[in-house]
């Protein structure tokens, strides 16, 4: 979680002209407070992040998220800056926005995790549910399941939480399988692709087709707010898929679409995990800026060249020189047949089966 890597894509974004102020407008976030952290976190829980005590109950102090001078501050900070997003779309003074620091999904309402202090998606769902939002869908692409996020709204039906992540089985946080469907009236609003170890562009963008676009366009959001750790890339050090940047990016581009279609473009979107800091992480996110500003930059692009000797000279790291991962992006579609011998096939089964049926949607077909 270096901030070297926002830093890099900040930097990144400003050399190739997407932070262009004709299409974007940059706010600073502010630092939430604490009636505003209380709408979906335990005030105990916020007490104890501020005291930056050590803290089992509450996740704090832990080997996946150390407590540190200032930690309040800047999770705070990070939430405050997609609250902020989320007011923006309430008051009508903008329809999408982008902020690459958050994505914090593993901070559960009362326990930190996974380097995750304060659910900032989570935050901005209830600002956005609060000011008379009917629904949202959080699309949550991360390598890792989005525990926290899926805790907070289990039992609410006016959300769905959908992640597509590497199986619990081989990966932290150990959890997101599909049975896990949420409860009462919002049983179904919770939706999990567990794709096996090793999966990459093709078997990761073939899920999200079977399974997303489907129950998107049924459960008729008026806002999708996404998460975008880009973990799952191939050179990540603490995923075991192997997607590209190429793919990144085509999932981004799904989710806008999506916006497009559905919620007449009302989109939040957010960073998460991403520990390929120098290669990958400046470049992903990067990709989406531009994409949420309606201005996509084409594959096999050149990084600037001002940007790759800032890295080097900076951090020592040489940069990459194009924007993408030249490799061919091609994926099967689910309507081509379903293979029984194809573990993400049956992955992506079991989540059609445990879900579409509540949708009244055919497991089998669309």
């Amino acid at each position: 979680m270096d901030p070297v890597r926002l830093e890099l894509t900040e930097r990144l974004a400003r050399q190739m002209g997407v932070l262009n102020p004709e299409r974007i407008r940059l706010i600073a976030p502010e630092i939430a407070d604490d009636d505003a952290l209380a709408a979906v976190h335990d005030p105990a829980y916020i007490a104890a992040v501020k005291a930056e005590e050590v803290s089992t109950e509450h996740g704090l102090g832990t080997e996946d998220t150390p407590v540190f001078e200032g930690i309040h501050e800047g999770a705070a900070r990070i939430a405050g800056g997609s609250l902020q997003l989320a007011d923006a779309l309430i008051t009508g003074t903008a329809v999408r926005g982008v902020n690459f620091a958050g994505g914090m999904h593993h901070a559960a309402a009362a326990k930190a995790g996974g380097f995750c202090v304060y659910n900032d998606a989570a935050l901005a769902i209830r600002r956005l549910l609060d000011s008379g939002t009917r629904r949202a869908v959080y699309i949550d692409v991360d390598a890792h399941h989005g525990d926290g996020t899926q805790s907070i709204f289990y039992e609410d039906p006016q959300v769905m939480t959908i992640s597509l992540h590497q199986t619990g089985v081989t990966l932290y946080p150990g959890t997101g399988y599909p049975n896990e469907l949420g409860t009462g009236d919002a049983e179904g609003t919770a939706v999990n692709i567990a794709v096996p170890p090793g999966t990459g562009d093709a078997g990761f963008l073939r899920a999200f087709h079977a399974v997303v676009p489907q129950l998107v366009r049924t459960f008729e959001p008026e806002v999708i707010i996404s998460q975008h750790g880009c973990d799952s890339h191939a050179q990540d050090p603490l995923s075991d898929l192997g997607l590209s940047i190429d793919g990144q990016r085509q999932l981004a581009l799904d989710i806008e679409h999506l916006s497009t279609e559905v919620t007449e473009g009302r989109w939040i979107a957010t960073g998460g995990g991403g520990y390929s800091v120098y290669d990958v992480v400046p470049r992903a996110w990067t990709h989406l800026t531009a994409i949420a500003a309606g201005d996509p930059i084409p594959l096999k692009t050149e990084t600037p060249q001002g940007w790759r000797d800032y890295v080097e000279q900076r951090y020592g790291e040489k940069a990459p020189a194009l924007m993408n991962d030249e490799v061919e992006l091609w994926w099967r579609s689910w309507e081509l047949g379903y293979d029984p011998e194809d573990s993400v096939d049956r992955a992506v089964m079991q989540t059609r089966k445990e879900i579409f049926p509540l949708h009244g949607l055919d497991p089998w077909f669309d």
